[in-house]
């Protein structure tokens, strides 16, 4: 039996993430996108309350909680402001790779410590070169003896300004292309690495974004969080939990435009009456809600494919690609109905258009996402219907009549031609291809 309903354990977390999320983040925001600044601050209140790292495995200490609590809380963050939320959310995308490796002893190393010190931990396939692309990897991973020397540059970056961990995907041979990566848990404050200046962003402004530079970096070998040719499925298996996030981030900024959208209009009056009174405003505030609706179960359904150790690749790519777009028209939608003023910086609905613009770009492209699902639908989908070749499109034949199994349909796999008889036409009337391209559908069986 299919159940929509969130149990009290996670209406409370909800409940305590939203009076979090408004009372704290709410009133910081602006003044740190103007700044263009990561405000530090927040994240350690979010540590402090318990609202961070809250998917590390109760074996290392941590709540364990799955990644329906995960969007649930992104969904609550974004709400408030995207940016803020990213940087939240980054400390789990970094620990991802890590609990899904197959190294226990860093597990157990760097877990408990996460957990306990406030410490932060980035993310880093991309390059200046590459993004969606995990494949074309360039930054380089040579063995020395049991370690590796690391060499390269990688960008796009969240939080590496503020990391002291970072999970770096690098490549021991580029020609190798997916067999060649590997992964690595690399400490900030060792020799020979390097952050960049913040990278000047449209939107979530309030997120860092930096390069890490990485010059003859050693490794240890016990810092191996995936050897040479697993490197590649770590990453895809990583994106297939948080791609659902990124899709609650969606969820949540959409959703306070469509709020933001339905107060003004309830208050705006022109013409004589409120502007929620008119139909053609009333329509896009019923469309704003059927996509954020829509989106959300989307999400959901991919979160707990996820936590049901399920593969949810494709499920996780619909919802990434369906909600960051949806996301988009919403926000569009509410800046319509606000008109001027929806434009300018004294209401809320230029800065969440311009955080949700990056949604559709990191975490692999919408595009990315269309060939992930194209290339399910188009190799493993199993349909229910029959092909159109074998599809018995009888007319003419009441098959109620028993005499109707004795007669022989033939559908011409060209055209759709049904002929009925002992054998097909030697030429069919309507595509005039021969009789081979008959294929009998009647009697079936």
């Amino acid at each position: 039996m299919l159940q929509f309903e969130l149990s009290s354990t996670q209406k409370e977390l909800q409940a305590k993430i939203r009076e979090f999320a408004v009372r704290e983040i709410l009133p910081a925001v602006w003044h740190y996108d103007e700044k263009d600044e990561i405000p530090l601050f927040l994240l350690q209140k979010a540590f402090d309350g318990g609202l961070m790292n809250t998917d590390i495995p109760v074996k290392y200490g941590g709540r364990g909680l799955g990644l329906i609590e995960s969007v649930i809380l992104t969904e609550e963050m974004a709400a408030i402001c995207p940016g803020v939320a990213t940087s939240i959310f980054d400390n789990s995308l970094g620990m991802v790779p890590i609990y899904l490796s197959e190294n226990e002893k860093i597990k157990e190393k760097y877990l408990p410590v996460i957990l306990r010190e406030f410490k932060r931990i980035c993310f880093a396939t991309s390059e200046p070169t590459m993004g969606s692309d995990v494949a074309s990897i360039r930054c380089s991973a040579e063995k020395k003896g049991n370690d590796y020397i690391l060499n390269g540059t990688k960008y796009w970056i969240t939080n590496a300004g503020v990391a002291d961990y970072m999970t770096i995907f690098a490549t021991v041979d580029p020609a190798k292309q997916h067999e060649g990566i590997c992964a690595f848990l690399v400490e900030r404050n060792w020799d020979g690495v390097s952050v960049g200046k913040p990278i000047p962003k449209l939107g979530q402004r309030s997120s860092n974004t930096a390069g890490i530079n990485l010059k003859n970096v050693r490794v240890p070998d016990e810092n191996v969080i995936a050897q040479p040719g697993k490197g590649f499925v770590l990453a895809m298996k990583t994106f297939s939990r948080t791609r659902p996030t990124i899709g609650a981030f969606a969820v949540g900024a959409a959703r306070s435009a469509m709020e933001y959208a339905i107060d003004y209009a309830k208050k705006r009056r022109a013409f004589g009456t409120n502007l929620s009174n008119f139909e053609a405003i009333a329509f896009k505030l019923a469309e704003m809600y059927q996509k954020v609706e829509t989106s959300r179960l989307l999400v959901w359904k991919s979160a707990w494919e996820a936590d049901s150790g399920m593969d949810s690749t494709i499920s996780a790519s619909i919802a990434k690609f369906y909600a960051t777009e949806a996301a988009m028209e919403v926000v569009n939608d509410a800046m319509q109905i606000f008109g001027g003023y929806g434009y300018t910086k004294m209401f809320p609905i230029e800065k969440l258009l311009r955080d949700i613009r990056l949604l559709s770009i990191y975490e692999g492209t919408s595009e990315i996402q269309r060939l992930i699902v194209s290339g399910y639908v188009l190799n493993n989908y199993k349909p229910s219907m029959p092909s159109l070749e074998d599809l018995p499109m009888i007319r003419g034949l009441d098959l109620n009549d028993p005499s109707a199994k004795k007669v022989s349909a033939w559908r011409c796999r060209m055209c759709g031609h049904i002929h009925y008889g002992e054998e097909p036409p030697d030429e069919c009337p309507y595509c005039f291809f021969p009789k081979t391209a008959f294929k009998k559908v009647w009697p079936v069986g």
